[in-house]
C-alpha cells in the first residue's frame, strides 16, 4: 500500500448524515489543522460558516497551496450547502494532493446527496486506490453499490413487476439501506476537535499475546538504541539460557536500524535505498505489479517537490523466527502537509537482511 496514503485523522461531518437521500454511512473526514487555524475550527463548530469561510480565506491568500486550509474551506462550503463550490475545491485538492483520500471520499458524500451514485462510486474507488486501507470508503462504497442495486431491481419490476425473486431481493437491499443509515445521527458539535497539540501521545500499541505466541519476543525499541529484551513469562526456564535472548535482541536492533534506514531513504528521496527495503514479493496495494507501484512510488516521492520528512516514534518490534513485526508513529511532513499514522510493517529475514513483506498504515 502507499506509505503515506493515510496521513490525515478523521472525523464525522457535523452535517446529519441521515439526511442523505440513502441513509449512507458516508463521513467527512478532515486533516490536522495548521496551528493558525484554531479561529476557523471554532467558527465551524459555532456555525458561523460566513466568518469561517472569510477566515480560512484570508489564510489561504498567503498559503494558497495549503492542503489542510483548503479542506476546511470545502467543508464550510459543504456547511453552507454550496455543492458547487465543495465539490471544485475537493476536486482541485484531489488533483493536487492525490495521495490522500480523504477529498475523493469527501466528493463521493457530495455525489451522493446529487443521486450521482456511479460518480461517488468511482471517487470512493479513487480513495481506495489511494490507501488500501481506509475502512470508512469501503464502507461507503457498499452503501452506495446497495443504492445501485436497488435502482437496478426497481427497473427489473418495472419490466416484469410478477418476479418474485426480484421483489424479494429489493426488499432486502432496501432493508439494508434503512439499516445502515440507522446510525448515522448528528454528532454534537464537540464533534469538531479543538486543535491538536503538536506532538499528541501515541496510542499505545499492545503487544502480541504470549499464550498465543509462546515462542515470540517483544521488544520495544527506539532506533538507534539498543532494545530491552521483554521474554514471555511462561517460557522462563528455571535456569535460562542467555543465547536466545542475545539473538532476540540482536534481530531487534536489525529491524530497528531497518526501519530508521527505511524512514531516512524515503526523507532523502533516495529511491534505490526505499525500493531496497522492501523484499521481492513485496505484497503491493491493489494486486499491481511490482513495476507499477514501484513506479507510483518513485513519482508520489522523488517526483514530489519540496522537502519530505519521516521521523518514527516508540516502535514496537516483535521478532518470530525470521518474521517480525514493527509498529510505530509516523510523523510526516511536506509542504503542505504535517501528520501522524501509525504505520505496522511487516518483515522477512534475507540472509543477513530484514525486508519489508507488507505494510499497514491506519
Amino acid at each position: 500500500m502507499t506509505p503515506e496514503s493515510l496521513l490525515l485523522p478523521r472525523f464525522k461531518q457535523l452535517k446529519a448524515l441521515r439526511a442523505l437521500a440513502i441513509g449512507l454511512a458516508i463521513g467527512f473526514a478532515a486533516p490536522a489543522f495548521a496551528d493558525n487555524l484554531p479561529e476557523v475550527q471554532r467558527l465551524i463548530k459555532q456555525g458561523q460558516f460566513p466568518q469561517a469561510l472569510e477566515k480560512v480565506d484570508a489564510y489561504l491568500s498567503s498559503r494558497p497551496k495549503d492542503a489542510q486550509g483548503r479542506f476546511l474551506k470545502g467543508l464550510i462550503y459543504t456547511e453552507m450547502n454550496k455543492p458547487a463550490e465543495a465539490i471544485g475545491v475537493f476536486t482541485k485538492l484531489s488533483e493536487d494532493y492525490p495521495e490522500l483520500p480523504e477529498p475523493y471520499n469527501n466528493l463521493a458524500v457530495l455525489y451522493a446527496q446529487q443521486k450521482q451514485y456511479d460518480k461517488a462510486r468511482t471517487a470512493l474507488e479513487m480513495a481506495i486506490r489511494t490507501h488500501p486501507s481506509y475502512a470508512i470508503a469501503y464502507e461507503n462504497l457498499g452503501d452506495v453499490y446497495a443504492k445501485l442495486a436497488s435502482q437496478a431491481y426497481d427497473k427489473a419490476l418495472q419490466l416484469d413487476n410478477s418476479n418474485s425473486t426480484t421483489q424479494n431481493k429489493l426488499a432486502l437491499i432496501r432493508d439494508l439501506i434503512s439499516t445502515s443509515g440507522k446510525g448515522n445521527v448528528k454528532p454534537p458539535a464537540a464533534a469538531v476537535a479543538a486543535a491538536p497539540a503538536p506532538t499528541p501521545a501515541p496510542a499505545p500499541v499492545a503487544p502480541a499475546p504470549v499464550a498465543a505466541k509462546p515462542a515470540a519476543t517483544v521488544i520495544a525499541a527506539t532506533p538507534g538504541t539498543a532494545a530491552s529484551v521483554t521474554p514471555p513469562a511462561a517460557a522462563t526456564p528455571a535456569k535460562p539460557s542467555p543465547a536466545p535472548a542475545a539473538t532476540a535482541n540482536s534481530a531487534s536492533d536489525d529491524i530497528a536500524r531497518a526501519v530508521s534506514n527505511w524512514a531516512d531513504a524515503w526523507s532523502r528521496k533516495d529511491m534505490k535505498a526505499y525500493l531496497g527495503a522492501y523484499a521481492s514479493d513485496f505484497e503491493t496495494p491493489r494486486g499491481m505489479s511490482r513495476k507499477a507501484w514501484e513506479r507510483e512510488r518513485e513519482q508520489r516521492i522523488a517526483g514530489k517537490s519540496g522537502k519530505i520528512t519521516v521521523d518514527i516514534e516508540s516502535p514496537q518490534i516483535t521478532v518470530n523466527g525470521d518474521k517480525a513485526t514493527a509498529k510505530f508513529r509516523q510523523h510526516y511532513k511536506a509542504p503542505g502537509l504535517n501528520s501522524t499514522t501509525t504505520k505496522t510493517l511487516e518483515f522477512v529475514r534475507s540472509g543477513s537482511k530484514w525486508l519489508i513483506k507488507d505494510e499497514d498504515a491506519r
